[in-house]
């Protein structure tokens, strides 16, 4: 890329790995021709009907408040506000470590200007049917086999293809020139054609350097 390109990132607030891939991007807007912009998904969404531990379900059924919270927050300030309110939001869920509730929805949303009563958002399904259009929309390029982060950028020279992938998992997250080239290569391999997969099990959890 030569002229700067829109590229979208699908995000659950509660998934530590979509928080770390997120600041990686941000770091890669610093040193490539690309703006980010972010989106909605829900791994509550994603896991729905699945044969899940308890452990898991229990953190599924809690990790529909950040997401109602997120798309009523788009609903009245727009989806440019989705990128400082995933930043309130992550710092406090994963850096300090803030339980999923209302102290930490009033806070991440005052933080950026919004209403804190937003935040009654977390216990209702009235946003679930765009939540689940935001979701659909990230998730069918790249199938319901994977969870998030998902990204689309734009295809080969700016063609109307895009270029959609889960992941990547990494950490902590690169920065500076070392996060350019990690996007390099991602879209190298990513926009393969016939390329599904490179994968190596994980031996050390998230690192929110």
């Amino acid at each position: 890329m030569t002229e700067r390109a829109t590229v979208d990132m699908w995000f659950d607030p509660a998934c530590p790995w979509a928080w770390i891939t997120s600041r990686w991007l941000l770091e890669v807007e610093r040193v490539r021709p690309v703006d980010i912009r972010f989106n909605v998904m829900s791994l509550s969404v994603l896991n729905q009907g699945r044969d899940l531990s308890p452990d898991y379900l229990s953190f599924l059924e809690k990790a529909w408040g950040p997401v109602r919270v997120c798309m009523a927050a788009e609903e009245a300030a727009g989806p440019q506000v989705l990128r400082d309110l995933y930043t309130a939001l992550g710092t406090r869920i994963h850096l300090r470590k803030y339980e999923f509730g209302e102290q930490l929805y009033t806070e991440a949303l005052t933080e950026v200007g919004l209403d804190p009563a937003l935040a009654d958002a977390a216990g209702s399904n009235a946003w679930d049917d765009a939540l689940r259009g935001s979701h659909d929309a990230g998730m069918k390029p790249v199938g319901m086999d994977v969870g998030t982060p998902v990204i689309h950028a734009p295809g080969p020279d700016g063609s109307d293809d895009k270029i959609a992938f889960f992941g990547p998992v990494v950490t902590p997250a690169p920065k500076g020139e070392a996060a350019g080239r990690l996007w390099d290569g991602v879209l190298l391999v990513a926009g393969t054609p016939g390329f599904f997969e490179i994968k190596r099990t994980r031996d050390v959890g998230p690192v929110f350097d």
